[in-house]
C-alpha cells in the first residue's frame, strides 16, 4: 500500500548550523592571525619554525583578538539582519590563511535563499559594514594611544592613512614634526585592516555589501555605477599594486555574474526615509575608511 503522506514535502528548517565546523575554522584563524610574525618570516624567505612559540602566540593575541572581534561584528551584523528578516543564512565562516600582515582572508556567511524585499536586502547589506565599524573605532583609538612616534624609516612598508586614522592620530599626537612617523601597535593594525575591509566591502559593486546597498537605493541605475566602480578600481591598480588582487577579483565577478544585481520584486519602491539616512551614513563611513594607496613598499 502506498504511503498516504509520501506527497507531503519536507521543508528543511532554517538556520541549522554545523557548530563544530564553524568552531574549527575560528580556532584555525585564531592560530594563523596570532602567528603573523611566522608568516612574515616565511614571506621573507626565512625559517618560520623558531617563531612558533608560546610567547609569540601570546604577543600575537594583541592583533588576533581585535581583528577577530571586527570580523565577527561585521559578519554577525549580516547574520542577525538575516534572522530579523527570516532569510536563511549560515553562521560566519572564518577563513585562516598563512598571509603576512593579515593571517586571514577574512570571514563570510552564506545566504541560502533569495532576498524577499528591498528593505531586507538593504538591512542585510548595510548591517555588516556598520557593525564592524562600530567595533573598530574604539579599537583604532586604543591602538593609536598604544602606538609611538619615532624617526621615519627609509624602507619597509607604509600603510595608507584614511581620514578616520588621520583624525584620531591628530587628536592623540597632534601635528607630527618633519621626519617623524607613527609606529602602529598591533591593536591599531587590526583596526586598520578593519577600515580597509569596511571600505572594500562598501564599494558599490555587484554582490559586495556596497552593491546591495546601492541597488536597494537607486534600483537598476546601480548597474552603471557597478561598471564605473570596476573601472575605478582597475585605474587604482595602475597606481598601487595593493589594488591588483581586488581588481582581479572584481573582474572575475563581473565576468561570471555581470554588473546587474539580481532583481528584487519591489525594486521600484523607494526606500523609506530612515533607510535613506542610513545609506548616507554608510557612504560617510566609506569615505573616512578609504585610502587610495593602502600599502606602499618603500625601497
Amino acid at each position: 500500500m502506498p504511503d498516504p503522506f509520501a506527497w507531503i514535502p519536507v521543508r528543511r528548517r532554517k538556520f541549522q548550523h554545523p557548530y563544530g565546523r564553524h568552531l574549527v575554522f575560528f580556532l584555525l584563524t585564531l592560530f594563523t592571525t596570532s602567528f603573523t610574525p611566522a608568516w612574515m618570516a616565511l614571506f621573507a624567505g626565512l625559517n618560520p619554525l623558531p617563531l612558533f612559540t608560546w610567547p609569540v602566540f601570546l604577543n600575537g593575541l594583541w592583533y588576533s583578538i581585535p581583528v577577530l572581534l571586527i570580523l565577527s561584528a561585521h559578519e554577525f551584523g549580516h547574520y542577525f539582519a538575516c534572522r530579523h528578516h527570516d532569510v536563511d543564512a549560515t553562521l560566519p565562516y572564518f577563513l585562516p590563511a598563512p598571509l603576512p600582515l593579515t593571517g586571514t582572508f577574512g570571514a563570510v556567511i552564506r545566504i541560502r535563499e533569495a532576498f524577499p524585499s528591498k528593505r531586507a536586502l538593504f538591512d542585510i547589506g548595510v548591517a555588516g559594514p556598520l557593525g564592524g565599524f562600530v567595533v573598530l573605532v574604539p579599537l583604532l583609538y586604543w591602538g593609536i594611544t598604544m602606538s609611538h612616534v619615532g624617526p621615519a624609516g627609509d624602507g619597509g612598508l607604509t600603510l595608507g592613512e584614511p581620514l578616520l586614522w588621520k583624525c584620531l592620530e591628530w587628536l592623540h599626537f597632534g601635528v607630527l614634526p618633519d621626519g617623524q612617523d607613527v609606529y602602529v601597535h598591533p591593536v591599531g593594525l587590526a583596526a586598520w585592516w578593519g577600515m580597509l575591509a569596511t571600505a572594500l566591502n562598501l564599494l558599490p559593486f555587484g554582490q559586495l555589501d556596497g552593491g546591495h546597498i546601492m541597488y536597494a537605493s537607486v534600483g537598476r541605475r546601480a548597474t552603471l555605477l557597478s561598471a564605473l566602480t570596476l573601472g575605478g578600481v582597475v585605474a587604482l591598480a595602475f597606481g598601487s599594486s595593493s589594488w591588483v588582487s581586488m581588481a582581479v577579483m572584481m573582474t572575475v565577478m563581473a565576468f561570471i555574474f555581470g554588473f546587474r544585481h539580481p532583481r528584487i520584486v519591489d525594486e521600484h519602491e523607494p526606500l523609506d526615509r530612515r533607510r535613506q539616512v542610513v545609506a548616507l551614513l554608510a557612504a560617510f563611513v566609506f569615505v573616512i575608511c578609504f585610502t587610495p594607496v593602502p600599502i606602499e613598499i618603500l625601497q
